[in-house]
């Protein structure tokens, strides 16, 4: 598996996208325009695949929060929720978009695609599982909040499922 990642050197030069070829041996030469801290690209069986980054992912469950609480979703909600600027926001929903994992309508606003919401789902299953962990162990609530929001993108799936069902749920 290659994994391309753009360097931060790229960040600082204010760059908003960058294109770029990948090549791997006996295939052809790819180009991709993609963001350097949303998404990466990886090579497997001869293909490539779009993976999200840690800050995709939380786009993508702040917007499944969002809808749960309303029907409408739209970039300024999102925007509010997570304290970012709009500029900003546009930019990952434009790039969720293009990656199918969100739709957005005429009216601007966001619903998540099948992916967008299998993504979600299991981001914010870590989230709750992982802070009610932490909290079980005595960690205040809080703190427990703020790392399990640091240790859901990384954890593995074996790992989380032995947290899960070590401690059945209240």
């Amino acid at each position: 598996m290659i994994f391309v990642r753009i360097n931060k050197q790229l960040a600082s030069a204010n760059l908003n996208t960058v294109n770029f070829s990948l090549t791997a041996k006996k295939n052809p030469v790819l180009f991709f325009k993609m963001d350097y801290d949303i998404i990466f690209i990886s090579h497997k069986n001869g293909g490539f695949i779009m993976h999200l980054q840690e800050s995709g992912e939380m786009y993508l469950e702040t917007i499944y929060i969002l809808s749960k609480k309303s029907s409408a979703v739209r970039s300024l909600d999102v925007a509010e929720y997570m304290g970012f600027s709009k500029p900003s926001v546009c930019r990952a929903v434009g790039l969720l978009k293009s990656g199918n994992y969100i739709l957005v309508d005429k009216d601007g606003y966001i619903t998540l695609t099948a992916d967008g919401l299998y993504v979600a789902k299991k981001i914010y299953e870590r989230h709750t599982v992982l802070t009610e962990f932490l909290v079980r162990l005595g960690v205040d609530p809080k703190i427990a909040a703020e790392d399990a929001c640091k240790i859901e993108h990384d954890i593995s799936d074996e790992s989380f499922e032995a947290i899960k069902n070590h401690f059945p749920k209240k």
